[in-house]
């Protein structure tokens, strides 16, 4: 796949943009402990979490996933704000490419009223034409809904020319679904079988390796 210097980037925002294992981490644990079910471990929560939490919870508590989210929106607005912090770099990407005037939105699978109180703790919500969170639209990520509703009233429509950044495979199979071009942006190269059916257009290490791609396009 041709990568093409993009007229809008959509960006994932957990682990993306911002570090939130750590909250995740407890809160996840926090409810499954409610529930005595026995704790995930980090590495496990890593590779679990990445549906939103009504796509997710039906299948860990069954019946009571409503119960179960109560517990952990608890838990979580006790402490997500307080332990948000940016990945590397991001704020300086996101001045350098806001600065070139491309349209930059978020697509994540955080409820939407947290995802939008996050953005504006952090003071980027200049930097965002659209935030749109689980349940803004009426199917999450990896449906193509939510992509839809950011890039509505913009002037950009679906294509080449528009990016979805995000760290994980369900960031990929969204940008497809979509039809964007899907952009990797993490540390850790794919592992081998782990993109197969949805395979990144690039892999880009961190935030300032993208901003330098972007500038250089």
């Amino acid at each position: 796949m041709t990568l093409l210097k993009p007229k809008a980037i959509l960006f994932d925002w957990d682990n993306t943009l911002v570090d939130s294992w750590t909250v995740i981490f407890d809160a996840l644990n926090f409810t499954l402990e409610s529930f005595g079910k026995e704790p995930w471990s980090i590495t496990k929560t890593k590779t679990r979490v990445s549906k939103s939490l009504r796509d997710s919870f039906p299948d860990l508590f069954g019946e009571k996933w409503e119960k179960a989210a109560e517990i952990f929106y608890r838990r979580f607005d006790d402490i997500h704000i307080s332990r948000l912090k940016p990945s590397e770099g991001a704020q300086k990407m996101l001045s350098d490419i806001f600065k070139q005037d491309i349209f930059m939105g978020v697509v994540s699978n955080k409820r939407g009223d947290y995802l939008r109180k996050e953005v504006c703790h952090l003071g980027w919500d200049k930097y965002f034409s659209s935030l749109v969170g689980a349940t803004d639209a009426e199917n999450d990520k990896p449906s193509p809904e939510p992509v839809a509703l950011a890039l509505s009233g913009c002037g950009h429509k679906s294509g080449s020319q528009i990016w979805f950044v995000g760290d994980a495979n369900i960031d990929m199979e969204c940008a497809y679904s979509a039809d964007l071009t899907p952009v990797l942006l993490r540390k850790t190269p794919p592992s081998d079988g782990e993109f197969t059916e949805y395979p990144p257009a690039f892999h880009i290490m961190d935030c300032q390796a993208l901003s330098n791609l972007v500038k250089k396009m």
